[in-house]
């Protein structure tokens, strides 16, 4: 099974400033932005990848850049529209601290499986989207490149905690409780059975180990052996 990072796009002004950016045109990477992009381009770069896949949107398409920066040779960019951004509808462009006001951001908070915003786009169908482009994506890469393929995904913050509570099986209802931080690396795994979150959230640490993906398999009983020793047998880590 191929493995796909899910990698947030770096800090924005929009970020910086509290402002919900939504799919508001002209919202790039600040400074902040730019350096957490390169450092995980850094990061990604002992890492083949065989596709980068991005949201259209120009802070992802920034991210993107930064990645393919550091990767010989340099792998495909495709965009794929359904990765942007959420629709918040009326929502967009406001400050956070006058939603966190709105009677919806308690739906949102508590229940964001009921969650619509005015004008916009549900919860609901923002996961459903890029749950649909994420695996159609994961299954055309590993079709073209074998099961030890690794690719790239980057989206939204949003976005990369609805693909990973997708992932967990998670009602969309939890997944509040998940975060992606600017220009995260989080690490998943569709396999034959059901998918393997391998990491998430990350924004350190070696990632050679994805170099070695591990066989697909049933899971690991008692936890296995972990990252580091799963890259030197050349099997990959296990949950």
């Amino acid at each position: 099974m191929a493995t796909v990072l899910l990698v947030r796009h770096g800090r924005t002004t929009a970020n910086a400033t509290g402002v919900l950016a939504g799919r508001t045109p002209g919202v790039l990477l600040d400074s902040v932005g730019h350096e957490q992009a390169a450092r995980t381009a850094e990061r990604l770069a002992v890492v083949p990848l065989v596709a980068v896949v991005s949201s259209p949107l120009e802070r992802c398409r920034e991210t993107a850049d930064a990645l393919l920066a550091r990767q010989t040779p340099t792998p495909p960019l495709r965009v794929d529209d359904r990765l942007t951004e959420c629709d918040y509808g009326a929502w967009q462009g406001r400050p956070l601290r006058e939603l966190a006001d709105e009677p919806l951001w308690r739906t949102v908070q508590g229940q964001p499986s009921a969650a619509l915003f005015p004008g916009g786009e549900s919860l609901a169908a923002m996961q459903a989207r890029v749950v649909a482009a994420v695996r159609e994506q994961d299954a055309a890469v590993e079709a073209e490149h074998g099961p030890g393929a690794v690719w790239a995904a980057v989206t939204h913050g949003d976005l990369v905690k609805a693909l990973l509570a997708d992932a967990l099986g998670m009602h969309l209802d939890l997944f509040q409780r998940l975060h992606a931080g600017p220009a995260s690396v989080s690490v998943v795994r569709y396999g034959p059975a059901r998918p393997e979150v391998v990491a998430t959230n990350t924004d350190a640490g070696d990632l050679s180990w994805l170099r070695a993906a591990a066989p697909a398999g049933d899971a690991a009983v008692g936890g296995g052996a972990g990252a580091a020793e799963a890259a030197r047998d050349g099997v990959g880590p296990r949950s």
